[in-house]
């Protein structure tokens, strides 16, 4: 359990990092920190390189040194010291058999003489049992402990979890300094990078995901799914199984934005408003078949159906999909 991947802090954390560095320079560090913030802006790997630098045998001017014994340990995914708790399977709950074993990690020596550091993450996936069970550690988590809880929505911690931890609230980059980013990190020339952002949802790490892991493919594939919906050739049932399993937060949040890009242009007849260009022949059909009143209420649909997904542990996935799709067909019928 102590796989880490990915420690990073990016530009728009850097205050968050030097203000974290700094309880630990002056010996005020809490025993616990819950990192919070919207997702894809890059706590995870902020939280990755905290632990890095506090398990640091030799760190130096804010940073680990990347040399020594420990860092090597971390960077190989094998450090001993190193807890790291997650949901065994993407949308499934951290379960209290889990906290447990994170107990008896907390009861042990650390072997390399200095902390003993556990990572969270996402805090909002664990069910009552667990949260109840670390509850038990927060109030006493032994000599030398830091523990580092990551959330996308610190609303769902439990707030008594939440009391025993200190915040650390992360925020999203402002456009240009995100673009700016981008443009830099993928070699893209800025108007590149901007569109990138935007398909991503304003999320620079999302962005970065898009790249390394083809998310255009997913959503091309949303695309064609809405397309044989209004053709008929599919039927919206056959669609939301087919997409279930993706990331449906980055479906919805898609879908929310393209509505709007089609009352936008069936209002005005004016094809300028669009900000999603590259759906620019399907956005401007739609358009031009359905009156705005119907794409108001599933645009309400589908604003409650992201918030539902995100205050809800373990929604139905498919049927979510399903609600959202049939309304869409219903557009042109």
């Amino acid at each position: 359990m102590n796989e880490l991947k990915g420690a990073e802090v990016f530009p728009w954390l850097a205050e968050r990092w030097q203000h974290v560095v700094a309880l630990h320079s002056a010996a005020r560090l809490p025993h616990a920190l819950i990192i919070s913030g919207t997702q894809g802006i890059g706590k995870q790997a902020f939280a990755r390189a905290l632990a890095r630098y506090l398990l640091c045998q030799s760190p130096a001017q804010g940073q680990a040194c990347g040399s020594c014994r420990s860092c090597v340990l971390f960077d190989s995914s094998g450090h001993p010291d190193l807890f790291h708790l997650q949901p065994e399977e993407p949308g499934k709950p951290i379960r209290v058999d889990q906290v447990r074993e994170l107990t008896g990690f907390l009861h042990s020596t650390a072997q390399q003489g200095g902390y003993r550091l556990v990572v969270l993450e996402p805090a909002e996936a664990m069910n009552v049992a667990a949260a109840n069970a670390l509850l038990k550690t927060l109030e006493e988590p032994g000599r030398d402990t830091v523990l580092l809880l990551v959330t996308h929505r610190l609303g769902q911690v439990m707030p008594t979890i939440r009391s025993r931890c200190q915040r650390i609230d992360c925020h999203p980059p402002q456009t240009d300094e995100a673009v700016a980013w981008l443009a830099s990190r993928l070699e893209l020339e800025d108007e590149k990078a901007r569109q990138l952002l935007a398909i991503s949802l304003g999320s620079p790490i999302r962005a970065l995901e898009y790249m390394q892991q083809d998310l255009m493919a997913v959503r091309r594939k949303f695309l064609a799914g809405l397309a044989d919906i209004l053709k008929q050739q599919r039927s919206a049932l056959e669609v939301a199984q087919q997409l279930a399993k993706e990331d449906l937060e980055l479906l919805l949040g898609w879908l929310y934005g393209w509505l709007l890009d089609i009352v936008r242009v069936g209002t005005t007849g004016d094809e300028s408003y669009l900000r999603h260009t590259d759906v620019r022949n399907m956005l401007v059909a739609v358009a031009r078949r359905v009156g705005p009143q119907p794409l108001y209420a599933l645009a309400d649909l589908v604003h409650e159906e992201r918030i539902s997904l995100m205050q809800r542990q373990n929604p139905n996935r498919q049927l979510l999909l399903e609600r959202v799709l049939l309304q869409w067909s219903a557009l042109v019928r």
